[in-house]
């Protein structure tokens, strides 16, 4: 049975990472003491998820332009413009109307945040179109992993704490930092599930450049790095032990670690895939249960 092709080009399996950065940053500003905006926090979280549409849609018509994705030896799910289920200018027109969308909910963010807001806008939306255009794209560079830690991580939870305390929070920075690296390993598994065709076509990803040994250990470092991250995140807040309530994910990264290194190259890497998106997600969850907690019913020391 073919999937509605709108569905498999927007990738909803992955659009919390979208999500997660700009509910960490909300919830953050709120245990601060901050009173939350709840119109902010959901045109937030709208703009966000709107401009990963509009970067995937873009990102499946100009991998098909440039020769990146032949369906006889893709790996990944079905591409829509790739298996003619839409046309690429059809799927451009809808990652128009998603970037447009953003931009309108962005009018609005940037009335309440003022300029540091309208540039980090503008900079998502270019950033989005620049994944798989222009000359350079950042995809064909091996500077994929460090667009999502910033944009996926750092910028959506800096950005919608900003939004609702009107200042910039180290804490916050933090926590991007935690959120924004599994997220970039869901790239991380992406490209080295397709190593070997992108290094056919050109597509100069960091898994290309590191080749699958080097590629595992990234993977790896990502996954891990938010741990040691999460320890200074909770000394910042200077808080008591529910911030290091997302420390019991350890042993789930740790599985995941394990997965790529014993899984062989190929299909059966879409599920890793989307177990690291989980992964991301339930990560930051416990951030977000950690801060509500410890707002809550604070626990200091036993």
């Amino acid at each position: 049975m073919q999937p509605n092709p709108w569905l498999s080009a927007i990738r909803p399996k992955t659009l919390s990472l979208a999500m997660v950065p700009v509910l960490v940053g909300s919830v953050l500003a709120w245990t601060e003491g901050t009173a939350l905006r709840w119109s902010v926090a959901i045109a937030a979280l709208l703009a966000a998820t709107l401009i990963q549409i509009g970067t995937n849609l873009h990102n499946d018509a100009a991998d098909f332009e440039r020769g990146a994705d032949d369906p006889a030896t893709r790996l990944g799910p079905p591409r829509a413009t790739a298996e003619g289920w839409l046309s690429a200018r059809e799927v451009r027109r809808g990652a128009a109307l998603s970037f447009t969308g953003a931009f309108l909910l962005g009018i609005y963010l940037v009335w309440v945040g003022g300029w540091p807001i309208l540039v980090l806008g503008l900079a998502s939306i270019a950033a989005g179109l620049a994944y798989t255009a222009g000359p350079r794209p950042i995809a064909y560079s091996g500077l994929g992993e460090l667009f999502v830690l910033l944009f996926f991580g750092v910028a959506g939870v800096a950005g919608s704490h900003y939004l609702q305390t009107g200042h910039l929070s180290e804490a916050a920075v933090l926590a991007g930092l935690a959120i924004g690296l599994p997220a970039s390993a869901v790239l991380a598994v992406n490209n080295y599930r397709d190593l070997d065709n992108d290094r056919a076509v050109g597509k100069i990803t960091l898994a290309v450049r590191l080749g699958r040994p080097g590629s595992r250990l990234e993977y790896a470092l990502l996954m891990l790095g938010p741990f040691p991250l999460l320890g200074l995140w909770s000394s910042w807040l200077n808080a008591g032990l529910w911030p290091l309530l997302p420390l019991l994910a350890l042993p789930w990264a740790l599985a995941l670690i394990r997965r790529l290194y014993v899984e062989p190259p190929g299909r059966g890497l879409n599920r890793l895939l989307a177990a690291t998106a989980r992964f991301q997600l339930g990560l930051g969850s416990l951030l977000c249960l950690a801060l509500l907690t410890e707002r809550i019913l604070p626990l200091h020391g036993l």
